[in-house]
C-alpha cells in the first residue's frame, strides 16, 4: 500500500486548500493561538565561558525555570553543521521512490529508525504537516547502517563526523547538568547510563503550506528523552509554551537549540522541567531541523533518582525501562 508522504501533498496543494486531517482545532490553531509580536529570548549560553562555575549555574538554571536554552560557541565547525544540512536537504529532494527505500518498518516493529510522515499517535485523528527520517549515531553497537541513505553519497561520512562533535557537546552538558543537581563527577556516568546513552538523529522536513496559520508541523509535546541538541535551517518555526501561552522562539545564529527531555525532569524528580514546544510552517519557505535525541537504552531503568527523593519530596513519577516509558508515550498511555 502505497503512503501518501506530506511533501507530496504539499506539491499538489500549492495556492489550494489542504485535506481536512491537517486542519486543526481552533484551540490549536497557530495563527489564533500564538502570541504575536513577541518573540520568545530564551537563555543565551557561552559554552567556552572559561569559568566553569558561572558556566554551570547557568546551564542549572536555564534547565530549572525554562527547560530549554541556546548555546554558542560550542565548538562545532560551521562548515560540519551547513554539510549536515546540506546532505539532509538533499536526500529530501531524491525522488520519492529512492526515499521510500528507507521507509520505517511495518506497523508492530519495534524500531524508530527510518523515513515516515507520522511518529506519534494524535488522539483527534489529524496530522502534522511534516515528514521525517531517524536513525542512530551512536553508539556503533545500536547504530544499523541499513537506514543510512547511499544518495547524497556523502551522507554516511557527514553525519558520522557530526556524530563526533555532538558526542563532545553531549558528554559536557550532562556533566554541567548533573554537577548542577548536586552529583559527584564519579557518580555522574552511573546516573544516566551515560556510557552507553543513544544519539538518535531526526530530519524534520516541513514544505511549505498554502495555509500556515490552520497546520501544526509537529504539536505540542515534550521530548522524551534526557535532553535534544537542535540544529535549525533559516526557516523558524519552533515555538515554546510560556505561562500557558505559545511563543515563537527568536533563533541566534549558529547556536544550538537545547531541549531539557522527560528522563532529565524525571531523573531530577521535577527540578529541571521538559519543555512543552511546538512548530509551525511556513507558506513560502521549507523549514528543516536536525534534532539528536540523547535517551538511555531500551533496557535502562529510568525513575527519580533516590538523591532526590524523601519524606518531604516523595517520588513523582513512577520507574521503569526505558522501552515501557517510550512504549506508553508513543500509544498515549497514562504513564
Amino acid at each position: 500500500m502505497e503512503v501518501l508522504r506530506v511533501q507530496t501533498i504539499a506539491h499538489q496543494s500549492k495556492d489550494s486548500t489542504i485535506p481536512s486531517m491537517f486542519v486543526r482545532a481552533e484551540t490549536e490553531q497557530p495563527g489564533i493561538t500564538t502570541v504575536q509580536g513577541v518573540k520568545l529570548s530564551v537563555p543565551i549560553i557561552d559554552f567556552s565561558n572559561p569559568d566553569k562555575e558561572k558556566l554551570q549555574n547557568e546551564i542549572t538554571e536555564a534547565s530549572k525555570e525554562w527547560g530549554m536554552f541556546q548555546i554558542v560557541n560550542h565548538e562545532i565547525p560551521n562548515d560540519v553543521i551547513k554539510k549536515l544540512q546540506s546532505v539532509g536537504k538533499e536526500f529530501f529532494e531524491l525522488p520519492q521512490e529512492e526515499k521510500e527505500v528507507y521507509a520505517k518498518p511495518v506497523i508492530g516493529s519495534n524500531s524508530s529508525e527510518g523515513y515516515g510522515s507520522k511518529h506519534q499517535k494524535e488522539l483527534s485523528g489529524k496530522k502534522g504537516w511534516v515528514d521525517h527520517f531517524f536513525h542512530i549515531i551512536w553508539p556503533p553497537s545500536n547504530v544499523d547502517y541499513r537506514f543510512w541513505p547511499n544518495n547524497p553519497p556523502s551522507y554516511r561520512e557527514v553525519n558520522e563526523e557530526y556524530g563526533k562533535y555532538i558526542r563532545v557537546v553531549t558528554e559536557k552538558l550532562f556533566k554541567n547538568m548533573l554537577t548542577g543537581l548536586g552529583f559527584e563527577e564519579n557518580e555522574l556516568k552511573l546516573a544516566a547510563g551515560e556510557e552507553e546513552m543513544i544519539h538518535l538523529l531526526k530530519i524534520n522536513y516541513y514544505p511549505p503550506c498554502p495555509c500556515p496559520d490552520l497546520v501544526l508541523g509537529v504539536p505540542p509535546h515534550t521530548d522524551m528523552c534526557y535532553i535534544t541538541i537542535l540544529v535549525p535551517n533559516e526557516v523558524e518555526g519552533l515555538q515554546a509554551s510560556r505561562d500557558g501561552q505559545w511563543y515563537d522562539v527568536k533563533y541566534i545564529p549558529n547556536a544550538l537549540i537545547i531541549h531539557v527531555g522527560d528522563q532529565m525532569e524525571i531523573l531530577s524528580n521535577g527540578k529541571y522541567k521538559a519543555v512543552l514546544h511546538r512548530t509551525t510552517v511556513n507558506k513560502d519557505e521549507t523549514r528543516m531541523s536536525w534534532p539528536v535525541f540523547i535517551e538511555p537504552q531500551g533496557e535502562h531503568e529510568v525513575g527519580p533518582h533516590p538523591k532526590f527523593v524523601n519524606q518531604d519530596n516523595p517520588s513523582k513519577y513512577k520507574t521503569k525501562k526505558y522501552k515501557d516509558y517510550a512504549y506508553c508515550k508513543l500509544n498515549k498511555i497514562p504513564q
